[in-house]
């Protein structure tokens, strides 16, 4: 048994909320400067030089990406063998966004209740915490903030088996046609494939969490990424909506087990900034 301080995980929590929002991950810079150099419109060109320049100006003066700073989503990963001291592990990641966001100069979006009062906290918690129990005896927190304009062009699609792989194809490039410029192409899309309702629309976040460049382990569902991002791209969307071909950089599954009358999907965007960072403690 390995023992880890609230206090430990509140100064990590508060040192990714920072990162997170100012340091575009190197793997989505590298492929916006990529799809800048094979973008054939001159205007997705332009928005897309203008998007990196974004991004180093953000990184060089420590400063937002965007000034939606987005909810703190946090995927935590708790071994089995820690203990943790000193305090309540979402009491401790809660302190650690409300230190991140004041301290860091963050954009506050958290309202407290959602439908009549609508109160900013004032610091951007409570968080959404989703948690693993894993084997060993470290704690690895992934923080995605997530922002409202492509977080709003979620869907969910409860398909049956019958609908197959045509009928899941065509949930995805619906998603993302409606959302269109709304959640500030290029995007990375991710997908949740099977389970049920609320666990398709987890593994859908999970994956837009995901690094780009990476794939799904299945090489069926690698097979397929590429082929959803092909698809994607060939709508003419473009960076920002103003045509071209870079409507997305990435498209990520994840899957799991589902109801044998069940085919749920999932798909939840990321705008351009594709922001998450990551630490194990």
């Amino acid at each position: 048994m390995r023992d880890i301080s609230a206090q430990e995980i509140t100064n990590v929590v508060e040192k990714l909320c920072v990162e997170a929002c100012s340091q575009l991950p190197q793997q989505m810079a590298n492929a916006l400067k990529q799809a800048e150099k094979d973008e054939p419109s001159p205007v997705g060109r332009d928005i897309l030089a203008q998007l990196v320049k974004n991004a180093d100006i953000a990184a060089n003066e420590d400063v937002p990406i965007c000034q939606d700073t987005g909810l703190a989503v946090v995927f935590a990963d708790i071994g089995q063998d820690v203990h943790i001291v000193g305090g309540d592990f979402t009491e401790a990641v809660n302190k650690g966004v409300h230190n991140g966001y004041v301290n860091g100069y963050l954009r506050k979006s958290s309202v407290a209740e959602p439908l009549f009062e609508r109160k900013n906290t004032g610091d951007n918690t409570p968080a959404i915490i989703h948690i693993r129990i894993v084997p060993g005896d470290k704690i690895n927190i992934r923080l995605a903030p997530k922002g409202a304009g492509s977080e709003n062009k979620s869907r969910l699609t409860m398909l049956v088996p019958a609908d197959g792989v045509e009928g899941v194809r065509k949930a995805i490039l619906d998603a993302v046609v409606a959302a269109g410029p709304n959640s500030c192409p290029p995007m990375v899309v991710g997908v949740g494939i099977g389970g049920n309702m609320e666990m398709a629309c987890l593994l859908a976040k999970r994956a837009a969490a995901r690094d780009v460049g990476t794939q799904n382990p299945d090489q069926r569902y690698a097979a397929f990424e590429k082929d959803l991002l092909d698809m994607i791209n060939k709508t003419g969307i473009g960076p920002q909506g103003l045509g071209g071909v870079t409507t997305a950089v990435a498209v990520n599954v994840e899957w799991a087990p589902t109801h044998i009358a069940s085919l749920p999907v999932a798909v939840n965007i990321n705008c351009h900034a594709a922001r998450h960072a990551e630490a194990t403690i």
